[in-house]
């Protein structure tokens, strides 16, 4: 085996336990409903498991990889500011509101990006019994099984998710996006988890996703889905102090023969 791809098996081994791990425990304190809700910002709330699993994970992590970096929704104080180097990009929860509301549209979402480029990804959804996972030349899977977009290239035979601002101040912009969404595709779904919607993507059970999203939504599932022959871009340039491949502002995933498409649709002034 090549070096280099046994490197990045170890990686994504490690990735995968701390995802198992986290999810374990998750789904115990939702089995008792032993967790605290508190407000974050907006509409957005955390929970007592978010911290637990995003404990979970960098302590795993950071057991087998001392050296490494994180950045990860829950950690705030601790983000970086370059992205030389390997860094963890952690999601321990995406999809809180729908955990927190007893919903199955939950995942956990870890990806180890080198030098801002994602190599290793992993979406880990317990409730649904799904794990994604991908590593970068080496394919996307799904439980082991091998995944592959949609052949979808018609609009009107494409169904796409998308999902809405936790901040609620200006609500324009995604109204249009619905808007155009709705009259020119099949139909629109949001399941409250970008993460697991990007990897849904990857599988062909949606045709596309578009939305505005954080680097730690992003970047574990975008690889899984252009692993899996999508095309991915941003409607607008985004957060310049970001590497490109975090970038989630405006963010759209599609299966190719929609992509030039959809994002004429999105862009369009009319």
């Amino acid at each position: 085996m090549d070096p280099a791809v046994a490197e990045l098996r170890v990686l994504l081994d490690a990735a995968l336990e701390a995802a198992t791990r986290a999810g374990d425990a998750i789904v115990a304190l939702s089995r008792d409903r032993s967790f605290e809700v508190r407000s974050k910002t907006g509409a957005e709330i955390v929970t007592s498991a978010d911290l637990l699993s995003d404990r979970i994970i960098r302590e795993h992590l950071s057991g087998r990889f001392p050296q490494h970096r994180f950045l990860s929704e829950e950690a705030i104080e601790e983000r970086p500011t370059d992205f030389a180097g390997p860094v963890w990009v952690v999601d321990p929860i995406d999809g809180t509101a729908n955990y927190a509301h007893d919903h199955p549209f939950v995942s956990i979402s870890i990806a180890l990006a080198i030098d801002g480029e994602p190599c290793v990804g992993v979406v880990h959804a317990p409730f649904l019994g799904e794990t994604y996972t991908a590593t970068r030349g080496g394919g996307a899977w799904c439980n082991g099984r091998a995944i592959r977009v949609s052949e979808v290239s018609d609009l009107k035979r494409a169904l796409i998710g998308t999902g809405f601002p936790h901040i609620r101040d200006d609500l324009d912009s995604a109204i249009i996006r619905v808007r155009r969404l709705l009259t020119e595709c099949q139909d629109i779904r949001r399941s409250g988890s970008p993460a697991l919607d990007i990897c849904w993507v990857a599988a062909g059970k949606l045709d596309a996703h578009t939305e505005s999203l954080a680097p730690w939504d992003i970047a574990a599932a975008t690889l899984i889905a252009t692993e899996a022959g999508a095309r991915r871009g941003n409607l607008v340039p985004g957060n310049q102090a970001l590497p490109p491949a975090l970038r989630g502002d405006e963010f759209l995933i599609a299966t190719p023969g929609i992509f030039d498409t959809l994002r004429s649709l999105l862009t369009s002034d009319s």
